[in-house]
């Protein structure tokens, strides 16, 4: 079996012309070596024969790798790619319409960058100026470029054709976006939340052979004005995660005057050779790694690692790896390595933080130092910290006590970022909300040089607190 497969994601409806010929072209397409291949085809409630004669091809080919699913009720083609993305398995995916409008064999020109670790998505465009295809209706084509421009200028992109079925991108990547628009409205909507989410989108030039309306085409005009709508829904949507804890973590992405005050605050402890858990996206990697001897940056999600990896492949010496801080035996490759772990707000996530301090422990030499930042006050518990998956808060108390019974030596309890306080207080007990909002943050975030000034004379509980501890030579 192939370490490494294709999903192709067939949305269905009213096909059965085509639909035969159409699998037979997928399952025939070359693919790079290495890479196998499932369909995942999703009938959309079929009025015709298509459910039939899909059927009947699985039968004659018992050895296809082809799911067939079918949705209750007629929803549209967003509704069934939605449907095939969170049933897909593949590492990859690729959209593939089951028209004949695009040639599957043209799957390896899409796959490249993906391959290579450049991109996260990769766009076929129609009209990029390479390949052959079919002239049709000019008017069809200026709404697409219309469409397209609206959503280059909304999503900061300089795509050639948004509206294009083939786009192949990371199947993991994909599953954490939510695709909120049933119809054809789901390219716009992908691609603003795509961009928003910061993928790496390349463009590859593809064929294409249209149809006529006479012979089948279904997007029309009013299909068009809805894009529009759906590009700035896009746009302004708060949901760029199906899990809100990776949506906050999202947010704070984009707090980059924040994410410096926390690195500058924990630098001084920081030595050469480095392992931090709980990397997520970076945030703190990025202000940490440079100058270090040894950067190890892991995490639980294999999405996660997968974004660090692709964000810090040019930096030699920063390795990426998984690390579950549960498992102690995923530390055993790394003990007595570091002279320094970082662990920022990654503690209060796992229920029992004991072992996991015990375990941490022992990557360090003896001397070495672990710099861990968990959320501070019980009394500030609310839905943020409920949805984000915090088992509790602590005080400095019971943090120099949890962590002394560990095997550590406290150097030091720091008190950090006092002024956020009353807005989290305010998020996550009286408003209720599920996540923070990136609205918010930015506007947190522009006031920062003034935090910095004064956090250490608010005369309020900090956010967050710092254990320094030091493993005992």
């Amino acid at each position: 079996m192939s370490l490494e497969r294709l999903s192709v994601l067939i949305p269905v409806y009213n096909e059965e012309e085509f639909i035969q010929e159409l699998l037979s072209r997928v399952l025939a397409a070359p693919l790079p070596d290495g890479l196998g291949r499932e369909l995942v085809v999703v009938d959309d409630c079929s009025a015709d024969g298509s459910v039939a004669a899909i059927e009947e091809f699985i039968a004659a080919h018992p050895e296809a790798p082809i799911r067939l699913l079918r949705q209750p009720r007629n929803l549209g083609k967003g509704a069934a790619i939605r449907t095939a993305i969170q049933a897909a398995t593949g590492h990859y995916s690729i959209i593939q319409d089951a028209d004949l409008e695009y040639d599957p064999r043209e799957y390896g020109k899409l796959l490249g960058p993906l391959l290579s670790g450049e991109a996260d998505v990769v766009y076929g465009s129609r009209f990029m100026a390479a390949g052959e295809r079919r002239v049709l209706y000019f008017w069809h084509s200026l709404a697409n470029r219309v469409l397209t421009t609206i959503c280059n200028i909304v999503a900061d992109l300089n795509l050639t054709d948004m509206e294009t079925c083939y786009k192949a991108f990371r199947t993991a990547f994909a599953k954490t976006i939510p695709i909120e628009n049933d119809r054809f409205g789901i390219e716009p909507e992908l691609t603003v939340k795509f961009a928003r989410r910061k993928a790496r989108i390349f463009e590859t030039p593809i064929s294409y052979h249209g149809r006529t309306y006479e012979e089948g085409k279904k997007i029309g005009p009013w299909d068009a004005v809805e894009a529009f709508w759906v590009i700035l829904r896009a746009r302004f949507s708060g949901r760029l995660y199906v899990d809100a804890g990776h949506s906050t973590l999202d947010s704070l992405s984009f707090a980059a005057k924040f994410n410096r005050w926390m690195a500058d605050t924990i630098r001084p402890y920081v030595g050469s050779r480095v392992l931090e858990i709980g990397a997520g996206m970076g945030n703190m990697t990025r202000q940490l790694c440079p100058r270090r001897k040894l950067y190890v940056a892991t995490d639980l999600s294999p999405e996660y690692v997968e974004h660090l990896r692709n964000v810090f492949r040019h930096r030699p010496s920063l390795c990426v790896d998984q690390l579950d801080a549960t498992r102690p035996e995923d530390f055993v490759r790394f003990e007595r390595q570091m002279d320094t772990v970082i662990c920022l707000n990654v503690l209060e996530h796992i229920e029992d933080d004991a072992s996991a301090l015990r375990s941490i422990r022992t990557l360090l030499v003896p001397g070495g130092r672990l710099i861990l930042l968990v959320p501070n006050d019980p009394r500030a518990y609310g839905t943020v910290d409920r949805e984000i998956g915090h088992f509790r808060r602590y005080t400095p108390d019971t943090l120099r006590k949890v962590t002394t019974e560990a095997g550590y030596e406290v150097e030091d309890i720091l008190r950090f970022n006092r002024a956020s306080m009353p807005g989290w207080r305010v998020t996550g007990q009286i408003l209720k909300a599920r996540s923070l909002s990136r609205l918010s943050l930015r506007v947190f975030d522009r006031f920062v040089w003034l935090w910095r000034r004064i956090d250490s004379a608010l005369p309020w509980e900090p956010a967050s607190i710092i254990a320094i501890a030091k493993r005992p030579d």
